[in-house]
């Protein structure tokens, strides 16, 4: 009885197989055309995600108003509103009277990534923008004394 419920059940199973193949093909298809629906839409989302980077760096480096024409604006939100520029390190840095290697080893980044900045061929990510900011707002003294002392090994 064993051997006639297995060839009975192996019968029943290759049935629903040969049932089911129609539609299984259709959905095959579809969830191919699916898939690269979705590839499609994941690179347009990538090369818009990019346009939208270089018009925020656009943005920045090309500066804002002049101040006379922008409204006045909390501390708070003028620190949340930081925008770099690239003259605003080199006024700082003969401000201190120091060179890139100084300024570099102050904002603990290499010398090549400071030049890069300094000549705007490069923009600083969020958390090397905070260090910047920070050292815009310590103000020469303490800048000139933070560089003075030794570096932390």
């Amino acid at each position: 009885m064993n051997t006639f419920s297995n060839a009975f059940r192996a019968e029943v199973v290759r049935m629903a197989r040969k049932e089911l193949k129609p539609e299984l093909q259709g959905m095959r298809k579809a969830i191919t055309g699916h898939r690269s629906e979705i590839a499609a839409l994941k690179r347009e989302v990538k090369s818009l995600t990019s346009q939208l980077k270089s018009a925020q760096r656009q943005t920045k480096v090309g500066g804002g108003a002049a101040p006379s024409d922008q409204p006045r604006v909390s501390k708070r939100a003028a620190r949340e509103e930081f925008v770099f520029a690239p003259e605003m390190l080199a006024q700082m840095r003969n401000a201190l009277g120091a060179t890139q290697l100084q300024m570099a080893a102050l904002l603990a980044v290499s010398p090549l990534t400071y030049s890069r900045w300094e000549k705007g061929q490069a923009q600083p990510r969020t958390k090397q923008l905070a260090k910047i900011e920070e050292l815009v707002n310590m103000g020469p003294a303490k800048a000139e004394k933070k560089m003075r002392q030794p570096a932390k090994a």
